[in-house]
Formats: structure tokens, C-alpha cells, sequence
């Protein structure tokens, strides 16, 4: 049944039909009903020569885009965890913003460790950055011996697996103008600054609180959750690459929101798989549909240059070819001034540059010319 369709389904649509038609065990006549319905409705979603898929994408994105609210969802109980939803993310991502308003990282974890919530703990503890804020309970300046004394939290270091030795090391490492030693149960850390002493050490005592001691930088918050039969860890920040190092770590499917971090780490394929499943994602959070080929059609768009560039006048728009379709989107005595001193020559091949002019647009009705044969003086006198 499947190889009368081949050439008239495409072939990827006819695997998936035939794994379906086994699992479910579909006699001829019923694999006949599905591929007949399959060929109608693929016939229906055809585009014709000539479409103006630019002007439906838009509309296609605007109506539902009406109806998006503006709000921010927050982890239950967590109160550092907040995803930029709906309208927003959905700009955020149209303008290919390098900064992004809540970087989020999903992090995939290995099997069979994906299963054990203990282990996937550990690793979510490896990647989170702590600071020595977190692992020291107070901060103290003895101001006759002007130093600064740093009591720690025990249980906390030997949750994030931090010695003593490892986190005097870390500390050293990280401030050249300060000596630490441990004293007591305590860490003593002392200025190198011979004038201003006491200014100075006001001063370290507030850049201590901020000290790298481990994880992977810029992971500010992790949250290992439950999804479908695995645990998954959700980390707030950009860092892809130093996550994928991380030991434990499913590298195959560790993903990012952030389509420039994804570009740079994996290249600009998957920058365009991503924008198009953030683009999905954005409309579904919200309850609306928007056909799949709109968002392939914008996320081509957006990296068919080899990079990712936004649909602003800085890039998309402000790139196109036609002088009067840059000049209609915004600054147009900019550039009309610029294509004037250049000599620049707009050919009117598009949609926009045509409209300004009041002429007939190269889409639709309009995109073939009109052919007559005409009739020779002979013709014309018989059917006169």
C-alpha cells in the first residue's frame, strides 16, 4: 500500500506512516483511508507559484500575537526562577537580542543516571557557580588586628564537596592583593595594602562575597525537575559549552534558549532548529497555533546569511536590495540621500517598492505576463 505513494507523499511522511500501521496493526483498507485523507490534506497545504508567504507569515504571526499577554512564569517555590513568556519572548526572539531576558539551559542528563534524583542532584551541584557567599556564614572585620575573619558553613561545603584546602586555594587564586590562612576554625584574610589600610579592607571584605569558587561560570540557579520518565536540570545563565564539559552531562540533547549561544557552540543549524522551536513554544505557552512553516520560513530567514540577524532595520530589513523597501521601513531620507550619492538602482522586484509606486506587485495575479498572439490582417478580415 505504502509504494503506490511513494513521489506523490513525501518520503519521510510515508516512514512514519508505515511504523504507525505496524503499531497499530491497520488493515489495507484502513492504511487506504489514512494515506488517502494524508494525500488530500498535503495537496491542500501546498503553496502555489506566486504566494505571497511573506505577507501570510506576517498575518499568520499577528492575529495570534494580538492575543499573547505579557507576563513572566515563575517556578513554583522558586523564587530566582523566572521564563520570559508570550509576547516578549516572542519579540526577543524576532530582533535577535544577544542578551536575552531569562537565559535558560536544559540540561540532559546521561543514562541511567537520568533516573537516580541523587546523582542528577550531584551534577546540578557541579554546574551551579558558587561564590564564597554561599558557603560562609559571616563576614567579620577585626578592626584591631585589621583583618577579615570568615566563619563557613561545614554542612554547605560538604554539600557542594568544597575542603578547606580547596576553597584557601580558590581564594587565593582569585585575589592577588590578599593573603588567607585558616585559624581556628576560621579563615583569616588580610590586605597586601600598606595605605589605607582599613578603607582597603572594607573593600575586600565586599568583593569576598562575590569570589568564584566552582561550577561552571554565569549558571547562576539549578533546578532538577521531573519531565515525563527522567530528571532534567533547568540552569538559569549562558554557558552552554562548559555544561556540555561537565561529567554526566547528554550532550546530544542539552539545549539552550539563547539562538546566538546555540550558534556559537553548535553552529548556525542548530541556531535555526532553535529559533523555529522557540517561535512554536512561545505561541503554544499560550494556547495558539501558528503553522509549523511560518516559523521555518522566518527561522530560514533569519540564518540563511550563515548568522543569525533580526528582522530590524539593523538587519534583515535594513539589508534588503530595493532602496525604496529599506527607505519604507524606517530613517527614508537616510537612505534615499545614500542611494542618491551612490548612484544605487532599485530593479522593483518586491512587493513594497511596487506598492509605493502604485503599480502592479510581482506576486499573485500579478506575477505572469501576459501573452497574446495577435491576429493577422487575413484573421481579422474572416471574422469581421
Amino acid at each position: 500500500m505504502i509504494e503506490a505513494y511513494k513521489g506523490i507523499l513525501p518520503a519521510n511522511m510515508l516512514e512514519e506512516c508505515s511504523k504507525k500501521f505496524e503499531e497499530l496493526k491497520l488493515n489495507k483498507k484502513q492504511q487506504e483511508e489514512v494515506l488517502n485523507q494524508l494525500k488530500r490534506d498535503f495537496e491542500a497545504a501546498k503553496i502555489n507559484p506566486g504566494e505571497a508567504i511573506g505577507i501570510i507569515t506576517a498575518e499568520s504571526f499577528g492575529e495570534p500575537g494580538t492575543q499573547m499577554t505579557l507576563n513572566v512564569f515563575h517556578f513554583a517555590g522558586v523564587a530566582e526562577f523566572a521564563v520570559t513568556l508570550g509576547l516578549p519572548r516572542l519579540i526577543e526572539i524576532l530582533d535577535a537580542r544577544k542578551e536575552i531576558a531569562t537565559p535558560i539551559i536544559e540540561v540532559f542528563v546521561e543514562k541511567p543516571d537520568n533516573k537516580d534524583p541523587d546523582r542528577v542532584k550531584k551534577i546540578a551541584a557541579s554546574i551551579k557557580e558558587t561564590k564564597l557567599s554561599e558557603v560562609v556564614s559571616e563576614f567579620a572585620i577585626n578592626l584591631a588586628k585589621l583583618h577579615i575573619e570568615l566563619t563557613p558553613n561545614k554542612q554547605t561545603m560538604k554539600d557542594f564537596s568544597i575542603t578547606d584546602a580547596y576553597l584557601i586555594e580558590a581564594v587565593q587564586k582569585e585575589l592577588k592583593t590578599a593573603t588567607i590562612k585558616e585559624a581556628d576554625g576560621k579563615y583569616i584574610i588580610k590586605t597586601k595594602a600598606k595605605e589605607n589600610e582599613l578603607l582597603e579592607t572594607y573593600k575586600l571584605k565586599e568583593k569576598l562575597k562575590d569570589v568564584y569558587i566552582k561550577g561552571v561560570r554565569g549558571i547562576n540557579s539549578v533546578l532538577p525537575v521531573k519531565k515525563e520518565n527522567e530528571f532534567v536540570i533547568i540552569a538559569t545563565g549562558d554557558n552552554l559549552k562548559e555544561v556540555m564539559e561537565v561529567k554526566g552531562v547528554d550532550t546530544t540533547r542539552s539545549r539552550s534558549n539563547n539562538p546566538f549561544e546555540a550558534a556559537k557552540i553548535l553552529g548556525v543549524e542548530a541556531a535555526r532548529q532553535l529559533i523555529m522551536d522557540e517561535i512554536i513554544k512561545a505561541f503554544e505557552d499560550q494556547g495558539l497555533d501558528v503553522d509549523i512553516r511560518h516559523a521555518m520560513f522566518v527561522a530560514d530567514l533569519m540564518t540563511a546569511t550563515g548568522s543569525i540577524k533580526g528582522i530590524t532595520r539593523s538587519g534583515i530589513t535594513g539589508e534588503k536590495e530595493s532602496v525604496l523597501a529599506r527607505a519604507s521601513f524606517e530613517t527614508p531620507i537616510k537612505h534615499i540621500t545614500h542611494a542618491s550619492l551612490v548612484g544605487e538602482r532599485d530593479e522593483l522586484n518586491s512587493v513594497i517598492e511596487n506598492v509605493i509606486l502604485n503599480q502592479e506587485v510581482p506576486l499573485g495575479t500579478g506575477l505572469p505576463g501576459l501573452v497574446a498572439r495577435m491576429k493577422t490582417e487575413q484573421e481579422a478580415k474572416k471574422w469581421a
